[in-house]
């Protein structure tokens, strides 16, 4: 049964959480481009460095909040960052308000790393893929916390360390300047790869503001120096003028599609055809797993981009380019474990497509392979997801707003269902 709960987003609660003024395990390829960023990405590592230690069997055996009957569960939500100006993006993650601290002794609430394997049939790629690859996540402002807390979440759920010293982890900072919502963003996109990508390097690049201009200058950083990029935020489609910072020959960019629910006006850049829309789910259920649309998670008909021809065959009900082509879990219900120390002091609990959208990045990563058109070729793989078939965003109807058999806007194509489709 899919769980609803009530927003809690008063002007004070918004306050409270924001300050919005502001070598390689790559296959061979084709593409001599795509070859050469792989081995940059081993090359890429402090004297003496060589790559993180692959996770090893059975280091995952914690027992979670879900394993013991604690998770999911309802609860009030606000979002970590707040309404913006045209031009700037925001970030879309939203944070627990009732969860703070360990759940239950040594226990955070939400997900945990196991959780979400099991569900996406993920957990043999898990431990044994993702080595030498590198996964990149685009946020606005410095969070000068984000490797410490990196090291305590993967330390809890068991996952090898991921550190500046051996190389695995990596910030690159546009600015010094400081935002408590983009901050906990921040937490969430690290510890969100960890979870799908243990063995995998992560890169922090931080913009200097959430405005286009400032994350598409951090995107052409992340594409030059990573195999598969990450975008929690969105703004409104309409200028063209970053386009080009979206678009690579090689791995995979994936974006956010928005947590407002069917929204009038497509989410940038996720709306990109160049990008994989990623929406989102209630994740009510791991094994088995069980999974609706989840009811903010965002779809759109672009009036910018026109169709492209791996959506030339389905009914989307656009005329133009549709969102979303894939989702994962994003039900602040149904949420992730978090740890972040900027201003919420420990363990939290979050949702939003801001969980989904490293999520899906590092499912690719965990395949490792690269396609000139990556969502060119997830449309070509629809068998190897989990199709969501329940569950509604908005009162457009079926299939913008309503999930049903194969594509819709909502989830896409649905879930991760192993590696297959990436």
């Amino acid at each position: 049964m899919t769980p609803r709960f009530t927003i809690i987003a008063t002007l004070a609660s918004l306050a409270t959480f924001t300050a919005c003024n502001a070598q390689s395990a790559l296959p061979n390829t084709a593409n001599a481009a795509c070859v050469a960023k792989a081995h940059q990405s081993a090359l890429n590592l402090p004297q003496g460095a060589t790559t993180v230690p692959p996770l090893a069997t059975g280091a995952l055996t914690l027992t979670t909040a879900a394993q013991r009957g604690l998770w999911p569960r309802e609860g009030p939500a606000v979002r970590v960052c707040g309404d913006v100006a045209k031009g700037f993006a925001r970030c879309q993650a939203w944070l627990r308000t009732d969860v703070r601290g360990k759940i239950d002794q040594d226990t955070p609430g939400g997900y945990a790393p196991s959780d979400l394997q099991t569900a996406y049939g993920l957990t043999a790629d898990s431990k044994g893929n993702g080595a030498g690859v590198t996964v990149a996540v685009v946020d606005a402002y410095d969070d000068p916390n984000a490797a410490a807390d990196l090291n305590v979440y993967r330390s809890q759920f068991g996952l090898p360390a991921c550190s500046v010293s051996n190389g695995c982890f990596s910030q690159q900072k546009f600015t010094s300047q400081t935002n408590v919502g983009w901050a906990g963003e921040e937490s969430v996109d690290v510890d969100m790869v960890s979870a799908i990508c243990p063995n995998c390097k992560i890169l922090l690049v931080e913009a200097a503001s959430p405005g286009m201009a400032d994350l598409s200058t951090a995107e052409k950083y992340a594409t030059a120096h990573a195999d598969y990029v990450s975008n929690s935020w969105s703004g409104n489609e309409g200028t063209k003028t970053f386009d080009s910072d979206y678009a690579t020959g090689c791995g995979a960019i994936v974006a956010a599609t928005g947590d407002t629910g069917h929204n009038a006006i497509a989410q940038w850049p996720a709306i990109l055809p160049t990008v994989i829309a990623v929406g989102g789910t209630s994740l009510t259920s791991v094994s088995p797993r069980a999974e609706t649309a989840w009811l903010r998670s965002g779809s759109a008909c672009s009036k910018v981009y026109a169709k492209p021809s791996f959506q030339s065959t389905l009914n989307t009900g656009c005329s133009m380019r549709a969102e979303a082509d894939a989702a994962a879990d994003a039900d602040p219900h149904t949420g992730v474990a978090v740890y972040d120390t900027f201003r919420q002091n420990g363990w939290l609990v979050f949702g939003g497509t801001s969980v989904a959208a490293p999520i899906v990045a590092s499912a690719f990563a965990l395949a490792g392979t690269n396609h000139v058109n990556p969502t060119e070729n997830l449309y070509s793989h629809v068998s190897d997801f989990n199709d969501v078939t329940s569950g509604r965003n908005g009162t457009c109807g079926a299939p913008m707003c309503v999930a049903g058999n194969g594509w819709d806007g909502p989830t896409g194509l649905g879930s991760p269902k192993g590696t297959g489709a990436f």
